[in-house]
């Protein structure tokens, strides 16, 4: 992701996350942090579909964020996002990595268990209009799914 990507990032973040959709602001500070961030960007024909952010200082590791527009769903998109958060991840020595979904989006909390994530709590009203369930994933070698 570069600066070139925030309009259309923060346009697919306001239409996914209307309720607590990221600020401009929150978003560039991210990207300014370049020692312990790793965003990235999926595009189609269409143009930007997709975008993901890391947070890494191994060994842990946080799943900033992570949306796919709903037009592309299905496409595999939201896997590759993820396996490239999680390749970066274990190049910078990350064993943890930990990451908050929504409650209400079965979806996303599918694919996060298919990489190996598991629950470790809830966090009531983290989002608005839902809870935010926190997992993690430790690192094994050469398991993505």
């Amino acid at each position: 992701m570069t600066a070139e990507d925030v309009p259309a990032v923060m346009d697919l973040e306001r239409r996914l996350f209307p309720l607590d959709a990221w600020s401009e602001g929150m978003l560039r500070d991210e990207l300014a942090e370049t020692t312990t961030r790793h965003y990235v960007v999926a595009e189609a024909d269409d143009g930007l579909v997709g975008y993901a952010g890391l947070r890494f200082v191994p060994p842990e590791g946080d799943v900033q964020t992570m949306a796919v527009a709903e037009e592309a769903w299905g496409r595999g998109i939201g896997r590759a996002l993820l396996t490239e958060l999680l390749d970066h991840a274990a190049a910078r020595g990350v064993a943890h990595t930990f990451l908050e979904v929504r409650s209400d989006n079965p979806r996303a909390q599918d694919l996060y268990r298919r990489f190996g994530f598991v629950e470790l709590g809830v966090r009531r009203g983290y989002y608005k209009g839902a809870d935010a369930i926190v997992m993690r994933r430790v690192a094994q070698e050469g398991t993505h799914e």
